[in-house]
């Protein structure tokens, strides 16, 4: 397998077990912080979690704009495309729908902005999914 598409594979699975996690652990517990110490939280948080995906996020993202350029034989070019538009996607709905909510609810936890940030989300965990599963596939035909 090209190592471009090992690289971008683990960042991809990488992200999709981090997003998983950010669904269903980590924001439904933000409302059992509670008022008083939650803008705080809520800084340290977004400060923190820049360190863990940080990393995967931007590796991610560099190897997703080569592979459709450099990418293994047994790769179709649309499948890479494909996954480079997820990725846009994803990079879309963090600037334009997450980020601003993170924002909001570092002046102090509001339910409503909460369930928002929560829902919203579900459009990233899906498309990263996705992303995961056809990563797994361009990996398999090039194995198989």
């Amino acid at each position: 397998m090209g190592f471009l598409l090992l690289v971008h594979l683990a960042a991809t699975l990488i992200m999709v077990g981090i997003i998983w996690f950010v669904q269903i652990v980590h924001y439904s517990l933000f409302g059992r912080v509670g008022a008083e110490g939650f803008s705080a939280y809520s800084e340290a948080h977004s400060r923190l979690t820049g360190f863990v995906v940080g990393p995967p996020m931007l590796t991610e993202a560099a190897t997703a704009i080569l592979l459709p350029f450099i990418r293994p034989e047994a790769v179709p070019a649309a499948a890479a495309w494909t996954g480079l538009l997820l990725l846009a996607g994803i990079w879309l709905s963090t600037a334009l729908l997450q980020s601003p909510r993170h924002r909001d609810l570092g002046g102090g936890f509001d339910a409503c902005t909460h369930r928002f940030l929560v829902a919203s989300n579900w459009l990233r965990t899906v498309l990263w999914s996705a992303r995961g599963l056809l990563i797994l596939w361009m990996a398999a035909r090039v194995m198989g």
